[in-house]
């Protein structure tokens, strides 16, 4: 089995030997209005500079208008300002990444991404593309981040809505910016905010169009609200139902997603850059065994096939930036050889080479066996990877390509100092 998995993928994989040859992934895009480019860990380079150079390619070629990413919405909504023109004053990508001051920073402060950022400023500033391209975070944890902007909006416009803001606010403050505290006060002994956060929500959601819609400040007061609300779920379930709490992460990532969607009308086209394990169908890994979801199976699930592209990233072995535990300093880690009989194993096997592997309908039958595939998070200790580190997936069913780079190097931060715990 192990040597027809390995002659598979030599038969079927291209090498990957320059930029250009990342025509071969774009060819296979299609008319796809969802493009979801993944990876294997949140510290490595080489993820961060092809995603780059992909996402170049589909903005350019394929008209996509706009990027996602697992991040905080208030604070990539510096980076939208910053390539949009919106925001006058900031002066580079560097500082734009300031913005990011919530563990772990060097998820999106790093160097790697400035390329991208200036890039995609300059594309907007040449008028290549009458719609600018956006920049947008769509994950949870922006709890309080979020209810800050809501009530920052509403007093703006000086909207009649700010008392509701303002009472939903009220209700956290006696947590003090503390998501554990609140987790644990709203799980265990039903301290919760959540009719506050719903009537906020349902108020914003009601007005949507009587909000101005200059530099994007309806889309920002539907998301921030959105988040709030979400964000109170996550944290009142995350302690008696992780798995839960889980989908409720992913499914408000969809959400936003959506609402993104909405907001660019006919012509919106994403680009979702999350970690493999959100973006790589769910369905197709042990993942459904407990009733878990993820980003890429509900958009696989929400629109026609043809709509959606998932491409999947992995590693031998090489350097990684994570941490030793939650909240704590980062370090450069060993990524230690693939486990043995794992995918990251076979890919090595059929060659010590750079490869990409796009399965069609005619090879995928090639691959529909379950398989080990790594996966390393911000938290990651080397030692016990082989307890916790490998989700047994279908590669086939999971993905629409497989990006593989056979040594790989760890990300570059741009803030060496302890970032705040959570």
């Amino acid at each position: 089995m192990k040597h027809n998995l390995v002659q598979s993928i030599v038969e079927q994989s291209v090498m990957l030997t320059s930029e250009a040859d990342w025509d071969k992934l774009i060819q296979q895009v299609h008319n796809a209005k969802f493009v979801l480019l993944g990876e294997a860990s949140h510290g490595t380079s080489e993820f961060y500079t092809a995603r780059v150079e992909i996402t170049k390619k589909l903005i350019q070629e394929k008209r996509f208008t706009f990027v996602a990413v697992e991040g905080d919405w208030p604070a990539c909504q510096a980076i939208n300002r910053y390539i949009k023109g919106y925001d006058l004053v900031t002066k580079s990508a560097k500082d734009v990444l300031k913005s990011f001051d919530r563990w772990p920073t060097w998820m999106w402060a790093n160097e790697e991404m400035i390329d991208l950022i200036e890039w995609m400023k300059e594309y907007n500033e040449s008028g290549q593309n009458q719609t600018k391209v956006g920049f947008y975070g769509i994950d949870i944890y922006s709890l309080w981040e979020s209810m800050d902007e809501v009530i920052r909006y509403l007093k703006q416009i000086d909207s009649t809505d700010l008392q509701t803001a303002r009472q939903a606010f009220t209700c956290f403050e006696p947590f003090n910016r503390n998501n554990e505290k609140y987790a644990v006060s709203a799980g265990i002994f039903s301290e919760d905010c959540i009719e506050e956060v719903a009537k906020l929500l349902t108020t914003i959601q009601r007005k949507k169009e009587k909000y101005p819609h200059h530099e994007e400040l309806n889309l920002n007061l539907q998301v921030n609200a959105l988040v709030a609300y979400n964000a109170e779920n996550y944290y009142r379930t995350m302690v008696v139902h992780d798995d839960r709490s889980w989908n409720i992460r992913d499914m408000h990532m969809v959400d936003t997603l959506n609402e993104i969607m909405d907001f660019y009308g006919s012509e919106g086209k994403a680009i979702v850059w999350e970690h493999n394990t959100h973006v790589g169908d769910a369905s197709a890994t042990d993942m459904k065994d407990s009733g878990m979801i993820n980003v890429g199976q509900v958009i696989r699930e929400q629109n026609p096939t043809e709509d959606v592209f998932i491409t999947g990233f992995g590693t031998y072995r090489g350097t990684v930036i994570a941490a030793e535990e939650w909240g704590m300093d980062f370090e450069i880690k060993t990524v230690p050889p693939a486990m043995k009989g794992s995918w990251e194993e076979a890919m090595h096997l059929s060659g010590a080479y750079d490869k990409l592997l796009i399965f069609t309908d005619e090879n995928r039958q090639l691959f529909q066996g379950r398989i080990g595939h790594r996966a390393i998070g911000v938290v990651y200790r080397p030692e016990y990877e082989q307890y916790g580190n490998y989700v047994p997936s279908v590669m086939s069913d999971r993905y629409d390509a497989f990006i593989y780079i056979d040594e790989t190097q760890a990300l570059h931060p741009l803030v060496q100092e302890k970032a705040p715990v959570l």
